[in-house]
């Protein structure tokens, strides 16, 4: 009896753990916010993300922190100020794993319509 050959768990888990920091990240309604303006203007300073929102700058300074732990925004210093900006790319790895779950909820769905209709 032959073994099929397996994926290294590690690269499972890599494949994993990165959409679900993602997912996580985007998961809180104050950072999809802050994503949604800094889609929109660009780069921003956190004063300026802050301005006309109910949370504090220091809160705003922490949501951007989980965004850029997750890949999902990146910062560099502007004079006195740090300027934040959102990546996109993380974002790919994210829709690869929507798709790869959509895909086999298709072919489970696809095995399911066979079998009814025998």
């Amino acid at each position: 009896m032959s073994a099929r050959p397996r994926k290294p768990r590690r690269k499972i888990a890599r494949k994993i753990n990165r959409p679900a920091l993602i997912f996580a990240a985007l998961g809180d309604a104050t950072r999809l916010r802050l994503v949604e303006r800094m889609c929109a203007a660009g780069p921003m300073s956190i004063s300026r993300l802050a301005k006309g929102s109910p949370v504090t700058r220091q809160a705003v300074t922490k949501h951007l922190q989980v965004l850029a732990s997750a890949g999902l925004a990146s910062s560099s210093p502007v004079g006195r100020e740090r300027v934040w900006e959102f990546e996109r790319e993380p974002l790919d790895a994210a829709r690869e794993c929507l798709d790869g779950i959509s895909a086999q909820w298709d072919q489970a769905l696809g095995r399911l319509k066979k079998f009814v209709e025998e």
